[in-house]
């Protein structure tokens, strides 16, 4: 029925039968793990979708997530949490780490399948999709393959570092970004950065995009994000 190969990490060595179990019976290729230790010596990037559970032994899947984020050749991989807390807290924390959904137990296995086939779906989409040459919100232009960005026609002088912000926020509208996230992905090459470089980089990308600085919105505690008005 597919080829997609998913990998279901859980210290719950019945749910993951369970798991493994219906959904090989929807098509799909499933191997297993019992802690993110074990999870980590595997070929993560061979899989398609990773079903996550977030309480286990000392790397729990939040750190997991973390660790697979900040590599290139896993950042790209959609992540489902499975676990029992349902905080609106542990929530946030799961999306802002890119989680890609979130199941609270106990569930139905038909809410899981169904949940797996929609970001499977979602993630084909927007890898078969033709990237944008530019992003624009109401005169705000960010032309990414001249890496350029104007308001009402006019050039705003951005530094690298700003652009790739500035980017990184517009695709990802109202989602937020923690700066530990934003300095992963923009810095990712520099070997020692401190937070307090992402704060200076907004402040003077804000001032530099005139009117629209105000989408830029701090959420305390977490990030940042850009929110349309």
């Amino acid at each position: 029925m597919s080829n997609y190969k998913i990998l279901v990490v859980d210290d719950e060595e019945d749910l993951c039968e369970i798991l493994k179990f219906n959904l090989e019976n929807e098509g799909y290729e499933i191997d297993t793990a019992n802690s993110a230790e074990e999870a980590l010596k595997m070929d993560i990037s061979s899989y398609d979708l990773l079903l996550l559970d977030v309480m286990m032994g000392e790397i729990s899947g939040f750190k997991m997530a973390n660790i697979l984020k900040k590599d290139r050749k896993t950042a790209h991989i959609p992540i489902i949490f499975i676990t029992a807390k349902d905080t609106e807290n542990d929530t946030i924390t799961g999306f802002n780490l890119g989680a890609d959904d979130y199941i609270s137990k106990p569930f139905s296995l038909r809410e899981v399948t169904a949940r797996v086939k929609a970001v499977l779906r979602r993630t084909k989409q927007e890898e078969t999709s033709e990237a944008p040459e530019q992003l624009t919100y109401k005169t705000l232009v960010l032309d990414i393959v001249k890496k350029k960005v104007s308001i009402d026609g006019e050039e705003a002088p951005l530094t690298k570092k700003e652009f790739e912000i500035l980017l990184l926020l517009l695709q990802n509208k109202g989602r937020v970004f923690s700066r530990e996230d934003i300095l992963h992905r923009i810095w990712s090459d520099e070997v020692y950065v401190l937070d307090r470089t992402i704060d200076v980089n907004i402040t003077r990308l804000r001032k530099k995009i005139g009117a629209y600085g105000k989408c830029i919105v701090t959420r305390l505690g977490y990030g940042y994000c850009f929110e349309a008005e």
